[in-house]
């Protein structure tokens, strides 16, 4: 009989963010198929965590001592902290205690498919120095949060692999009771729109330009292509409900805009991209979940890992801060005109970062198990 492994995975998780979420489901669902797993999620949500991921246990991230954090790592094979962008200024200390116990106790640490930055503040380029050159393994989703990294101090080896969410399964859904219980016309041509709150990992976003950005281009492809346009908010507890209807107040077609108001899960977002026809958005896993779900796409890039995951696609995109409302529905015309080219060049893409995600996993199977 196979030996039980026991891992602990700390991230950004039970913060009802669907890409966060993502992550986490295939990270547990890829480590299970190293062997019998006894998973513990450090979550900001512990309740929130277990109702929705198939772990053994979750803990609320800083609500134990350091005497009983040391008794949860002891007998732990590993301590997994990722993936996601989470090392950055505002957040590092938080993932820091955990991780500098866990490897004081001798646990091996991965840090699995992060982003990295901004981290421009002197205490944190060297606090995640010191963390990472203790580190296991690392591995990163792009490839400037591996220059990053280096030019912080960090000695270790950086593989750069692929966030995790490409390895996305789609989950069943009833498309017809989803329309009807968010009043989407069935019959009408549907483009998802994304876009997110301000906060310490987008400090630059300027809210007027981008709403004013994805309002004009709103109105452009209502007016141009006869579309219904729909507002996917991927993280509910935070602010992008809101900033969806801001720029829908300033859209002046917004009667034919709508903000998805039922709670999916990231499998049910994919399943619910196929019946759309096209997508614009901010957010990096808006832009993962169309591309699993063929849709063609095209982005606002506000930080490194957005513009990291176009560049994986081989796709073109002016910087956010960038790029005039002229500009930005130029390109979403010249993308709606090639869609079909664009469907087949994405689908060519995810299979290398499909291949680089799983990388993900073999590493953390070999500190497991051994090479």
């Amino acid at each position: 009989m196979m030996d039980l492994y026991r891992v602990a995975i700390a991230g950004s998780y039970g913060n009802y963010n669907l890409g966060d979420e993502a992550i986490l489901r295939v990270i547990i669902a890829e480590l299970r198929k190293a062997g019998p797993m006894h998973v513990t999620v450090l979550s900001r949500d512990a309740e929130e965590t277990r109702r929705r991921q198939a772990v053994d246990h979750a803990v609320a991230f800083g609500s134990l001592s350091r005497s009983e954090t040391e008794e949860l790592f002891r007998g732990l094979d590993l301590f997994i902290l990722g993936g996601g962008g989470i090392l950055y200024d505002e957040d590092l200390e938080m993932y820091a205690r955990e991780t500098l116990i866990a490897q004081e106790l001798g646990v091996p640490v991965m840090v699995y498919a992060i982003s990295a930055g901004p981290l421009e503040r002197m205490p944190s380029r060297v606090k995640a120095a010191q963390l990472l050159n203790k580190a296991a393994a690392i591995t990163v989703r792009d490839q400037n949060s591996r220059r990053l990294l280096e030019e912080v101090g960090v000695k270790r080896p950086i593989e750069v692999t692929a966030d995790p969410a490409v390895l996305l399964e789609p989950e069943p859904l009833s498309m017809k009771d989803i329309l009807k219980a968010e009043a989407i016309d069935p019959n009408a041509t549907l483009i998802g729109l994304s876009v997110r709150e301000l906060g310490p990992a987008a400090p630059g976003v300027d809210i007027e330009h981008y709403h004013r950005l994805v309002a004009n281009a709103a109105d452009y492809l209502v007016d141009r292509y006869g579309a219904e346009v729909v507002f996917f908010p991927l993280e509910r507890r935070s602010f992008d409900v809101q900033h969806s209807h801001g720029v829908i107040a300033r859209m002046s077609r917004a009667q034919h805009a709508t903000v998805l108001k039922g709670e999916y899960s990231p499998g049910q977002i994919v399943s619910l991209l196929r019946h759309f026809q096209f997508a614009a958005g901010m957010r990096l896993h808006f832009l993962i979940f169309s591309a699993l779900a063929e849709v063609p796409f095209v982005a606002l890039p506000y930080a490194a890992k957005v513009t990291g995951f176009l560049e994986d696609l081989k796709l073109d995109a002016p910087a956010l801060e960038q790029v005039s409302a002229g500009q930005f529905i130029a390109s979403v015309d010249r993308a709606w005109n090639k869609r079909e080219e664009l469907r087949a060049q994405v689908r060519g893409g995810l299979e290398g970062l499909r291949a680089r995600a799983r990388r993900n996993i073999a590493v953390a199977a070999a500190l497991l198990t051994g090479p």
